[in-house]
């Protein structure tokens, strides 16, 4: 049997069509009431105003919360059960997706496209024409921790996140807010799935950065860089403009001139590795014999 309407209902299309905003999703929803966060129901359509309420967001089961104090430009739309938080700006023509939460203050330029459940911490901000891929999340603390004694105390994470225009980011990408300066991706750069950017990292315009790559903080990327899939670049190092990095290379310092660098193990047959292995792990020692017979060598010759 059909399920009939309640009486009075709206769709979710017809409600954004009375009040003059876009929709993204399924406009077929049905809205018949407003209700709390705490309590509406599937049907509803909540707001926040008052800041204290803020936890109940994520437990929400209201169709639809947009934050008054929010500003939205021409053509917005904005995705089921997506949240856009207090003094967040959303500039003309930009698209959230469902289930995305956008932070307090955050701005999103001209038409960008946030794709679902996105989320984008407070004060952050991204560029015009920027494109991010589902499950993305972009300003969540970075990693910073400070030993006191037997503990780790957790150091404020005070800068954001500041990304171009026509930047993409793939999806599970995630990229630390700064901890005092902001972490930066500028313009034109393209970030595959599921990399680590960690705080205060600056990504050059037009780098491109394949999957699974992990940055540790502080560390500067040039312009025009390219970077194949699970690199690992470790922290507060800098690589120059027009730099290629291979596919699972390890950069351990600064690199000092632009080039192509690689620092993968080749694969062998496993019996081969294995050797390969134990004589590496002897390899201090034979260093220290060669070195014994330099020096063997040396006395023998000034002897002589």
């Amino acid at each position: 049997m059909a399920r009939h309407a309640p009486p009075g209902s709206l769709t979710l299309a017809a409600l954004a069509e009375r009040c003059g905003a876009a929709l993204d999703g399924d406009g077929s929803v049905r809205i018949s009431h407003v209700g709390t966060l705490e309590s509406a129901e599937p049907g509803a359509i909540a707001f926040l105003a008052n800041p204290k309420y803020a936890s109940q967001l994520g437990g929400t089961r209201a169709s639809a919360v947009v934050d008054p104090t929010a500003t939205l430009g021409a053509g917005v739309a904005i995705g089921p059960h997506a949240t856009v938080a207090a003094g967040a700006t959303l500039a003309d023509d930009v698209s959230i997706g469902p289930g995305c939460a956008i932070g307090a203050d955050v701005r999103i330029g001209a038409r960008s496209r946030l794709d679902a459940r996105v989320v984008v911490y407070h004060r952050c901000v991204i560029g015009e024409d920027a494109l991010v891929y589902a499950g993305a999340v972009i300003g969540a603390d970075g990693f910073g921790l400070a030993a006191d004694g037997d503990r780790w105390l957790r150091v404020p994470q005070i800068g954001r996140v500041l990304i171009g225009d026509r930047v993409e980011i793939g999806a599970n990408t995630t990229i630390d807010r700064g901890a005092i300066d902001d972490t930066v991706i500028e313009d034109d750069v393209k970030l595959d799935n599921q990399i680590q950017i960690g705080h205060n990292c600056v990504i050059g315009a037009g780098t491109a950065i394949a999957a699974c790559v992990g940055i540790a903080g502080s560390t500067r990327i040039g312009r025009k860089c390219r970077i194949g899939g699970a690199a690992n670049i470790s922290g507060h190092l800098s690589i120059p403009d027009g730099t290629t990095l291979g596919g699972a290379t390890t950069v351990l310092s600064s690199i000092d001139k632009p080039g192509a660098y690689s620092g993968a193990w080749p694969v062998q047959p496993y019996a081969d590795w294995r050797r390969t292995a134990a004589r590496l792990r002897r390899i201090d020692a034979l260093a220290a014999r060669v070195a014994a017979l330099e020096r063997a060598l040396r006395e023998r010759d000034n002897e002589g």
